[in-house]
């Protein structure tokens, strides 16, 4: 059972859009490049992923990995200890975990993208009284603006969950054309055991030892 949440704060990838027109050094796209700029297919041209960085508490050296889709729309992370608990014999700083993803994203000369969307598969095991949230803020380097949205989840709950984060067409923003800015994605995991049922673990997770269980960015693609 796919369980996608209607909890959401706010649509993600609307705050990181306008994280995206605020944070880049170079040339903003005018009123009439924008307008000559349109919207394509993915190039058939292999982008290419310069990962610089994956660390934190939900992802130790060795545990997470990304990779381009095959058609050029996006990436998927995969991890394989990312989880949460709280309760029972979990220990005290269990109940949070993150992990943050540097990235560089080498396009072909004559495209520019925006991220469209991104979707969020994990499994929950809350019991009755547990809290869950997902957090994901996306940001460029230099950028002060900490935008986020936020996914929550109650127990009783054992199931697999589906979130997507998305951006209506009308409001992308896309990244200057000939510019390479350093992206940051920062996923956080929380559990509260709550008062319930406090002696047995609840946990959150995203680990690719449970299935098909990782995240995936999706790009919209524009011509320069």
């Amino acid at each position: 059972m796919i369980v996608q949440p209607t909890t959401v704060r706010r649509p993600i990838l609307v705050a990181l859009t306008t994280v995206l027109a605020l944070s880049l050094s170079g040339p903003a796209l005018s009123p009439a490049h924008a307008s000559a700029a349109e919207e394509s297919a993915a190039p058939t041209e292999k982008i290419t992923l310069d990962v610089v960085t994956v660390n934190g508490s939900g992802c130790p050296a060795g545990t997470a990995a990304v990779s381009v889709l095959p058609d050029n729309t996006g990436f998927r992370i995969t991890y394989r200890d990312f989880i949460a608990q709280a309760g029972g014999e979990a220990k005290p700083t269990d109940f949070r975990k993150n992990c943050q993803v540097n990235l560089l994203v080498h396009i072909p000369q004559g495209f520019t993208f925006a991220i469209a969307r991104a979707d969020y598969v994990g499994r929950a095991r809350l019991e009755a009284g547990a809290t869950g949230l997902q957090r994901t803020n996306y940001y460029f380097q230099g950028s002060s603006d900490n935008s986020y949205a936020d996914h929550s989840f109650d127990g009783p709950y054992r199931a697999l969950w589906h979130t997507i984060d998305a951006t209506p067409v009308h409001e992308l923003v896309y990244a200057p054309c000939g510019e390479v800015r350093s992206l940051n994605i920062n996923t956080e995991l929380r559990v509260d055991e709550g008062t319930v049922n406090p002696t047995k673990i609840s946990s959150l997770s995203m680990r690719s030892s449970e299935g098909n269980v990782e995240t995936i960015v999706h790009f919209q693609w524009k011509t320069c």
